[in-house]
């Protein structure tokens, strides 16, 4: 195989439902020339003919219909590296529910689904239920190994937005991606640490705050002077920073930090907004607010 150090390739994988398409999308907008569903036999021979064609950004999806050869990828994607080749891995998640709510939306069988879905009947739930907890057994390897992103209840937009930013980030370097949420829509399933910070003094509950969020300049004031506030940015940046080294020694290529508060405006919003400027002279540093980007 040729040697291109200029090559980049960014390999998507993830649940069936996730909004693998949605991402691939997003990549082809940035000028990757993208192939979906490639069979992992076809992996290094394809790279192979791209690098004839001096081809440098390619993106790969792969799904669970090439179940009994994902277990060649890890090492495949080894092999790449050693070439020079850079190399992101992209995993698409969302919580069963989500999974089961979408198929049934778009009447679609899933790929490991033996039962029509598209009616509601019991049994048919229950194959689809079984069918995707079978698919998380299959990819489990692969999510292990990649940047996983929840698209559980973020809109298309947030995730071609997100896919966009992380792809810019620069290759082999460990990269933070700080992340607002709200408690009471759901935890994030890809946060490697989770803060909660719902015991802060809420900026919700004054009047002239309520409708702003923790990126206005009147709700960083205000909690800018609660010592609680400054107490917990305190211990969550001692904490990031007593460990990030390591993580970045252990090769990890990125940490994702979710704060939740009750809402996901005021208070998770500002202590993302004040760890990223905290860490940004010292890392890669993306940042997201899940419930007010894109709204």
């Amino acid at each position: 195989m040729q040697n291109n150090k200029n090559m980049e390739i960014v390999l998507i994988t993830g649940m069936s439902g996730s909004g693998k398409s949605v991402a691939l999308h997003a990549l082809e907008d940035a000028g990757f020339f993208c192939v979906d569903n490639l069979p992992p036999e076809l992996l290094l021979p394809f790279v192979e003919l791209e690098q004839k064609h001096l081809a440098n950004r390619v993106a790969i999806a792969m799904d669970v219909r090439s179940a009994t050869s994902l277990p060649l990828v890890p090492q495949q994607l080894e092999a790449l590296r050693q070439r020079g080749i850079a190399i992101k891995s992209l995993f698409l998640d969302a919580n069963t529910e989500t999974l089961v709510r979408r198929y049934s939306e778009t009447r679609r069988k899933h790929p490991l689904s033996q039962t029509d879905t598209g009616h509601g009947e019991p049994d048919a739930h229950r194959a689809l239920v079984d069918a995707i907890e079978l698919e998380r057994k299959l990819l489990s390897v692969l999510r292990r190994q990649a940047h996983v992103m929840d698209t559980s209840i973020i809109r298309a937009s947030q995730l071609q937005a997100n896919v966009k930013a992380l792809i810019s980030a620069p290759t082999g370097q460990l990269t933070l991606v700080f992340e607002s949420f709200a408690f009471k829509r759901g935890v994030p399933t890809d946060a490697d640490y989770m803060f909660d910070v719902r015991m802060l003094p809420n900026p919700h509950y004054e009047p002239e705050l309520r409708q702003l969020t923790g990126r206005d300049q009147p709700v960083a004031e205000f909690l800018q002077a609660q010592p609680d506030v400054e107490l917990m940015l305190h211990h969550i940046g001692h904490f990031l920073e007593t460990w990030l080294d390591a993580l970045a020694r252990d090769h990890r290529s990125y940490v994702t930090v979710a704060i939740g508060c009750t809402g996901g405006q005021h208070r998770s919003v500002y202590l993302v907004e004040r760890l990223a400027q905290r860490f940004d002279a010292q890392w890669v540093t993306l940042k997201r607010h899940r419930e007010i980007d894109g709204a």
